[in-house]
């Protein structure tokens, strides 16, 4: 089971109030929120392997290089992400959290999490779950080898399972086909323009017709004579999205070959650190949430003390 780690704790940041505090009387709804949250899908789904894939770099320079509106709009004036100021303070807590769990988290310098996914679920020589509310990581989805996206837009208890089959029937393309489904309507969430006048319906039609983004630009480059799905006023939109064309695929496809050392994963049945462990739960009242994370984990009812 791979994490999207900053899906989820935006997720729970947003879903548990900010009432919920320290001792101190500072937000850690943040940090409750996604230990709950992983505390009831080791439970729900028992998977032997656990990873936290981390965003070491939230807008990566490849990315912004080939597409300078990526994500820019989520810009903070200090260059880095927007976020709350309320969250900002938690998520270095969070980190300490899981190192003295023993939870798995990796990141790489330069990639999103995204690719940590991408190249993790690659890897895997097994099942793999991924844990989003991100649609990008749908370009993953590979039914012969066992990877589906647990999609969160419902929450944790009321989870979408995402394979193939729930690809092509959401949105009418083959299930690995998102990525360039994505580049040709674009997303404003990512800053991602799309082809102007290309909506979701089109899309898919083109993918139908021709495959994938390549096969479109080769029918677009041959066509003298338009017809459906390619009439004059679509190939004169793609004619003039030639240089968007060219750069968005990077931006959008999810890396899978990002230089990350062995990960294994394995979901710790102790504490990798009870006294570190047991004096963040004291110092920022996590008592309860750890506890039923370790129960989740099979760790003894008294390691926190």
């Amino acid at each position: 089971m791979l994490l999207d780690a900053a899906s989820l704790y935006f997720r729970a940041f947003y879903g548990v109030p900010t009432s919920v505090t320290t001792p101190d009387g500072r937000p850690i709804n943040a940090v409750r929120g996604f230990l709950d949250m992983t505390a009831r899908l080791v439970t729900a789904h028992a998977p032997d392997r656990l990873v936290a894939c981390w965003d070491d770099d939230w807008r990566p320079a490849f990315r912004v290089e080939a597409l300078p509106s990526y994500k820019a709009h989520r810009l903070a004036p200090d260059g880095g992400e927007e976020t709350p100021d309320e969250l900002g303070p938690q998520v270095p807590v969070l980190v300490e959290v899981l190192a003295a769990a023993g939870i798995a988290r990796v990141g790489a310098p330069g990639y999103e999490a995204d690719d940590v996914i991408g190249t993790l679920a690659t890897r895997a020589r097994g099942p793999v779950d991924v844990v989003t509310g991100d649609r990008d990581l749908f370009q993953l989805v590979d039914d012969a080898r066992g990877v589906r996206i647990l999609y969160t837009a419902r929450g944790i208890s009321d989870l979408e399972y995402v394979d193939e089959a729930a690809v092509a029937e959401k949105y009418g393309i083959p299930g690995r086909a998102y990525a360039d489904f994505a580049v040709l309507r674009g997303d404003p969430s990512d800053g991602l323009p799309g082809v102007a006048g290309v909506g979701a319906k089109t899309a898919a039609a083109l993918i139908g017709a021709f495959g994938d983004l390549a096969g479109i630009r080769a029918a677009v480059a041959r066509t003298v004579v338009p017809a459906p799905p390619l009439t004059a006023a679509v190939l004169k939109k793609l004619h003039a999205a030639a240089d968007y064309l060219d750069a968005a695929p990077v931006v959008v496809a999810v890396a899978r070959d990002v230089d990350l050392p062995a990960v294994e994963g394995t979901l710790p049945r102790s504490p990798a650190d009870p006294d570190a462990l047991a004096a963040l739960a004291e110092r920022h009242g996590l008592q309860s949430s750890l506890g039923r994370l370790g129960a989740a984990l099979g760790w003894p009812p008294d390691v926190l003390g």
